[in-house]
């Protein structure tokens, strides 16, 4: 296994993983109005970890193609995902549980999914993190 190409492509699959699960409220609740309530009710919104995972996505392929340098590529690409894990880290402990649970008005699945749907995206967060320094350890900068 080429781990010097598998963990950057890790990390771009992470950080589609933090985006598909921000837009996943958009496609579960018929009203945006309360998705938009929902993810301003936390200390800082965590759609700034989207567009940190967008970036990410960019820098991880740009490092494992080899159009930018390999240890910056992993070095930004595990700061990306520090800031992602702290972004949405921060909002998933601050936004009240109520407020999640009132996005759910079907039952079953849906309703258990957007209860934890916060430490969902904290999870993929933190697989990009952990793909970043599994990329800087293939390039044994650490």
């Amino acid at each position: 296994m080429n781990e010097v190409r598998v963990a950057p492509t890790a990390g771009i699959a992470a950080c589609l993983l933090v985006v598909v699960a921000l837009l996943l409220p958009y496609l579960l609740v018929t009203e945006a109005s309360a998705v938009t309530a929902y993810y301003g009710a936390g200390a800082i919104t965590p759609l700034a970890a989207g567009l940190f995972a967008l970036v990410g996505v960019i820098v991880f392929a740009a490092g494992r193609e080899e159009r930018t340098d390999p240890p910056l590529a992993a070095g930004a690409g595990l700061v990306f995902g520090l800031f992602s894990t702290a972004v949405v880290g921060a909002w998933a402990l601050t936004v009240p549980g109520s407020v999640a649970l009132q996005l759910g008005t079907a039952g079953g699945t849906v309703a258990t999914l957007l209860e934890f749907h916060r430490y969902l995206v904290a999870l993929a967060a933190v697989l990009v993190a952990v793909a970043g320094g599994w990329y800087a350890r293939a390039l044994r900068l650490v």
